[in-house]
């Protein structure tokens, strides 16, 4: 198992310099007095990371939150301990790689709330490490079936829902992988690219009917997900988070946080764009 709370500061570069934001910070990052009230929010890939992040978020904001993830007793732990707090959870179990789960997914969202205002689809999954000519079909065939066709199928039936409401708000999570190239992560980085496209291209079919679509595209982030890749692959992954200008990996709250911006009022003029946090990672 991998400790989290020291993953950010493991590095072999003697001379990298690492900050944690400060208590005050931590406790803004939901102070941004974005109201979801009577609103209805999707997340998938709700059960952990910065999926349960997003969900968390958007219950505390006053929405009514369809948490959905492929793990169904995880799915089932995160909404109970989020109702605990007495926040209005569903927990879904869905599958992005199965159409018909998604359609039902928003299918069960839509007859419980009644509406579907704002999605995240945060559902995703890592690639082993390896040069392109040693990576293997079925690894590649399987990060476009969760990666980009997760997200494809999941805003197809968000949208047709949407469409009929004439109003929506719609972030898809790339990566800073959507943006530049990462050596031996070849799948990884290829549905992420795609993933960016999708969005700008469904973005431009949707704004004039009232629905907003963008992408957020997280660096390095401590979750689950990296927790398992630093613990496959250190020397990989110590490389990525020793290049993060910032010297540290993000909180998922952090990017739970523009990710509600981006599905808030707040960013009506925000159409198709890859909103990037990601410690400056991408602007060297």
């Amino acid at each position: 198992m991998v400790n989290l709370s020291v993953i950010h500061i493991t590095t072999h570069n003697p001379n990298s310099v690492k900050f944690e934001p400060s208590k005050k910070a931590k406790q803004k990052l939901n102070a941004m007095n974005i109201s979801f009230k009577d609103k209805v929010a999707l997340v998938t890939g709700g059960a952990s990371g910065i999926g349960f992040a997003a969900a968390k978020a958007f219950a505390e904001a006053g929405a009514s939150v369809a948490l959905a993830d492929i793990n169904e007793s995880a799915a089932l732990k995160a909404s109970k301990e989020l109702e605990s707090l007495g926040y209005k959870v569903l927990a879904i179990k869905c599958d992005v790689t199965n159409e018909m789960e998604v359609k039902a997914m928003v299918e069960k969202t839509v007859a419980v709330y009644g509406r579907l205002d704002v999605a995240y689809n945060n559902a995703g999954m890592h690639v082993p490490v390896a040069e392109t000519a040693d990576a293997l079909s079925e690894d590649f065939d399987k990060a476009i079936a969760i990666n980009l066709k997760g997200i494809w199928s999941c805003m197809k039936y968000e949208l047709q829902q949407m469409r009929k409401q004439g109003s929506g708000a719609i972030v898809n999570c790339s990566s800073q992988s959507g943006l530049v190239g990462t050596a031996n992560l070849g799948a990884y980085t290829a549905a992420k690219h795609g993933v960016v496209g999708l969005t700008k291209a469904s973005a431009l079919e949707y704004v004039s009917r009232g629905i907003r679509i963008n992408c957020i595209c997280p660096g390095t982030t401590e979750t689950p997900m990296v927790a398992n890749a630093v613990a496959d692959r250190p020397e990989h992954m110590d490389a990525i988070i020793s290049a993060i200008p910032q010297g540290r990996m993000g909180k998922a709250e952090e990017i739970a946080s523009a990710v509600l911006w981006l599905c808030s009022e707040g960013a009506g003029f925000m159409i198709g764009q890859a909103v990037t946090p990601d410690g400056g990672y991408t602007i060297k």
